[in-house]
């Protein structure tokens, strides 16, 4: 007869295998780019920098849905075209939003997983 604790266990173990996965995981491979990004940004030894450019992502992740993340991302590298082409996406004031988000969320993720602190005198 199996005592009431196992019995309590396993059935909790049952429903967290039935739960989804986190609802906002992001993919792999934008797992594998930003941390191939952050690490060319914070340059340092390489196990320290996978690890503070993987916290920095998971931060990301629990704050951001993946959608608005792929928005905002976009937005930000559409900013660095340069000329006039570029002229016309960082003059468009609602985008503007898209820009502060990110450049808060880059600044929370990079004090809370020590990123600044790797490489001060780095590229940011």
């Amino acid at each position: 007869m199996k005592s009431p604790a196992l019995a309590l266990a396993a059935a909790l173990l049952a429903a967290l295998a039935a739960l989804p996965a986190r609802a906002n995981d992001f993919p792999t491979v934008d797992r594998v780019l930003y941390v191939q990004e952050c690490m060319s940004a914070h340059p340092g030894p390489k196990f320290e920098m996978v690890n503070k450019c993987s916290c920095a992502l998971d931060a990301i992740a629990r704050d951001v849905k993946f959608e608005d993340y792929v928005e905002m991302v976009t937005v930000v590298k559409a900013m660095s075209i340069g000329g006039e082409r570029g002229s016309n996406i960082r003059d468009a004031e609602p985008l503007k939003v898209y820009l502060k988000r990110h450049r808060e969320l880059q600044a929370k993720v990079e004090q809370g997983c020590f990123l600044s602190a790797a490489n001060p005198t780095g590229p940011r």
